[in-house]
This record gives structure tokens, sequence and C-alpha cells, in this order.
């Protein structure tokens, strides 16, 4: 995400970021991913989490988006949203679901017999261009979230 932000801002691209953190941190603490995210060129970071100061839900979060061109969300990897799959093969976590439920796939591990788009981890231009050519495919809007979601 923070390779793929300046990317995205070099083709002019303006983008928010809603990140899902279940700790709660300080949402502008120097060197965290919200505070990563801003440097690397989000317009905006929405860090949702526990506690008072946050959304707590994608919803809630997604009412909170300036205008932008697109909104990268981070977590919530069980909300019912069009997503990229992402697993690298150091941290042994796989993919949080069958791979078909996503609509491409980045890994360093690349998966024999499954049609869709993978891309290597470096393959961060591609990885932009794919997401801006399929921007249709990753359309959300707040409606359709569930309260929890």
């Amino acid at each position: 995400m923070e390779r793929l932000l300046p990317i995205l801002a070099r083709r002019g691209v303006r983008t928010a970021v809603i990140k899902h953190d279940v700790h709660g941190v300080s949402e502008d603490e120097a060197g965290k991913d919200s505070w990563r995210f801003r440097q690397a060129g989000a317009q905006q970071c929405i860090l949702c989490a526990p506690g008072p100061a946050f959304p707590h839900t994608l919803s809630q979060a997604l009412a909170q988006v300036a205008p932008v061109e697109l909104v990268l969300v981070e977590g919530f990897k069980r909300a019912p949203i069009p997503q990229i799959g992402v697993a690298r093969a150091a941290n042994g976590k796989g993919f949080t679901d069958r791979p078909r439920r996503f609509l491409a796939l980045v890994t360093d591990a690349p998966l024999d017999g499954v049609e869709l788009p993978q891309f290597l981890p470096d393959q961060v231009e591609e990885i932009a261009a794919f997401i801006l050519q399929h921007r249709e495919e990753f359309l959300i809007f707040p409606h359709q979230f569930p309260p929890e979601a």
C-alpha cells in the first residue's frame, strides 16, 4: 500500500485510505501505518478502531471520506467488498479466503490453476495499472454494508 500510493498520486489519482486497526493506536503516531500512508501520498487516512475517537465500522469510515477518486481499504478481511488477496510465503499466513473470492492476487508464491490475475509483491506499477483499469469492479458504496461491517 505504501509503495502503491505514490504511483497513484503520480498518475493524478487522489486517494484516501481506510485502515482497520483492532488495537486503537493514535492515528497520527509517527511511523505507524496511517502516518506512513499520508507521507506516501494519501489525501486522507481514516483509522477505523475501537474507542470513541474512531469510526467502528467500514460504513462509518466511508461516510467520513473526503472527495477523492479512489479509496483503498486495508483490513476488513471479512467485509463483503471487492478485494485483492495478499499473501507472502515468509509470514506463513496465506490468503484470508479462497482465492476465487478476490479480483486478483499479490503473492510471492504464485498459485497454479487459479484463473485470476496474479502479481508479485514488487510489481507495484502493474498492480496500480490493474486497479485503475478495473476501477468499476472495485466500486463500493456505504449503503451496501450491514451495520457490523
